[in-house]
This record gives C-alpha cells, sequence and structure tokens, in this order.
C-alpha cells in the first residue's frame, strides 16, 4: 500500500508491505534503479546505508512495540531521501509512522522555523523524531515495571520476581540490540547527507543523531538498573535459602541426639538402666526435653537463630 503527501515542493511516499508492481512505478518516478528497487521489495536484515547520485538510502530496524510485535520484535523502516522527495518502506504496521501521517502537515508546519525553505529534512526530523519517541514511550513503560519489581524485591516478593526481571530483560535486551547498530548508521547518513543536499541540512542529521543518543542512554541507564536488582533479588534469594538450611541444619542437630537416646531405650538387652523403674517413662521424656532445651539454648546464645 502506497499512501502520498505532499506539502509545497516536498512529497513524503510512504509504503507498508508494497507490491512489486507498486515499487516499479515509484523507481521510474523517482529513478530508483533497479539495485535499489530490489532492496525495497524485500526486507533489509541488517542496517545499512548507501550513496546515490541523487539521493541518499538507510536502513534502520527500531523495537517493535511489546503489543504488536509478536515473535518479530524489530520494525525495519527503509528511508530514501531526495533533494524534494522523501520515501519510507516497512514491512508491518509502524504506529510512529501512522501518526505521523494523520498530521502530516500540521507537523511540518510546526517544525518548520520562521523564513526557512522547506526541505525533506524537516519531513526527515519529525519522521524520525516520532520513531525515536515511541521507543521512548516504551522504555518509560519498562521503567514502570522495574519501579514496581524493585518495591515488590524489597517486600518479601524476590522469588516471584525472578521471572518479572527476566522478562524485564530480554525487552531491554531487544531494545539495546537494534539501537545499538545506529549510531555508526546515522553518522555515515549525516556524511553522506551533507555531500549530497549541502551543509545546511547538517543540522538536521545531528538532530536526529542527538534524538538515538537520548533514547539509546535511557535504554542503557534502565539495563544497568535491572542488573542492580538482579543480582540484589539473587542475594536475597540466596540469604533466604540460607536460612533455611541453617534451620533445617539446627533442628537435625537438635533431633539427633534425641534419635539416638531412644534408640539406646529401645535395644534388646537383659538390663537397660532406668527402664522399669518407676515413671520410666517420664524420666526419659524429661532427659530428652533437658538436652533439647539445652541444645536450643546454646544455638540462641551463639546466635546462630
Amino acid at each position: 500500500m502506497v499512501n502520498r503527501y505532499q506539502y509545497q515542493d516536498v512529497a513524503w511516499i510512504d509504503c507498508e508491505s508494497p507490491t512489486e508492481e507498486e515499487i516499479i512505478d515509484l523507481a521510474d518516478e523517482f529513478g530508483l534503479g533497479s539495485i535499489l528497487s530490489q532492496e525495497l521489495m524485500t526486507p533489509t536484515p541488517k542496517p545499512r546505508v548507501d550513496l546515490y547520485p541523487e539521493f541518499a538510502y538507510t536502513v534502520l530496524h527500531f523495537p517493535a512495540l511489546r503489543q504488536t510485535h509478536g515473535e518479530y520484535p524489530l520494525q525495519e523502516v527503509d528511508i530514501v531521501m531526495g533533494k524534494s522527495f522523501i520515501i519510507t518502506v516497512h514491512y508491518g504496521p509502524v504506529p510512529a509512522i501512522y501518526d505521523f501521517a494523520r498530521s502530516f502537515e500540521a507537523a511540518i508546519l510546526l517544525r518548520r522555523s520562521k523564513g526557512a525553505a522547506l526541505h525533506t529534512g524537516h519531513v526527515l526530523l519529525e519522521l524520525t523524531e516520532r520513531l525515536y519517541q515511541g521507543v521512548e514511550n516504551e522504555l518509560e513503560s519498562l521503567e514502570d515495571e522495574v519501579s514496581m519489581i524493585e518495591k515488590k524485591i524489597f517486600s518479601g516478593h524476590e522469588r516471584e520476581m525472578v521471572m518479572a526481571i527476566s522478562s524485564v530483560s530480554r525487552e531491554l535486551l531487544n531494545q539495546k540490540r537494534s539501537l545499538a547498530t545506529h549510531h555508526d548508521i546515522l553518522e555515515s547518513f549525516e556524511q553522506i547527507g551533507i555531500s549530497l543536499f549541502g551543509e545546511n541540512l547538517g543540522n538536521y542529521f545531528r538532530a536526529v543523531a542527538a534524538f538515538h543518543y537520548r533514547v539509546y542512554h535511557h535504554a542503557l541507564a534502565l539495563s544497568d538498573t535491572v542488573d542492580e536488582l538482579h543480582r540484589t533479588n539473587d542475594s536475597l534469594l540466596t540469604t533466604s535459602q540460607n536460612e533455611v538450611m541453617k534451620t533445617l541444619t539446627i533442628m537435625a542437630f537438635i533431633t539427633l541426639p534425641l534419635t539416638l537416646i531412644t534408640g539406646l531405650f529401645g535395644m534388646n538387652t537383659h538390663y537397660t538402666p532406668v527402664l522399669g523403674v518407676p515413671n520410666d517413662f517420664w524420666i526419659i521424656l524429661a532427659i530428652m526435653a533437658i538436652l533439647a532445651v539445652s541444645f536450643f539454648l546454646y544455638f540462641k546464645h551463639k546466635k546462630w537463630f
């Protein structure tokens, strides 16, 4: 599906899961060439940037929203940028692009500085800001989850938080893995854009890089927080398990002598002390109780529990 948006002399063409025929029509209209046409027909596994005589081409992968990505955690956005047009190609729904399309003209007017000539740099800047803002919103949602996990860890629910921490860590791994590739790509895209369109567009490319820097370092900081919580949770779990093992060991240490005493008095011998005298049961029970209380007081004195 191809959607066209025009304002003054600048055209934005957005293609979602385009057919081969649609790509060929665009290639004929904008002189994209057969090589680039083939690139746009299918998803590209890795980010890239290429310079053509009349336009620049780049591929970026953004983390998909959790409620939409399913088994595909990345959203690919191909950008072809010429002097009077910008083409975006994606192979699935991208909410940030839909949002930009609904307010294209108003957004460009707001982005455009007073008195400045309108060019594709305005479209690029507004589009990439929406894309990175979508990632930022996802990170803020994850940040809320991390705050909830932190509260539960320190309120005695550390065992239940193991899976929650693992889930958030996986989401952050997807975020960092996709965003980590953007720095070099955007740097090359800036150099290519300046050589193609002139230094006056340099600020727009640098602004795009600034969007990425802010979002990527937010993901890194949040990942560090989750790692710290993971270590803290592991420490609390280990401490809890050690306390359980200590309690079981003390119980075993107390019951072992008592078991030994009952075994001795249960031996089938001709003469066993105490057995047969008046109140022999209560005497043996008292001996066992005194031993148990003595061990308990000793362990308490040593502060073993």
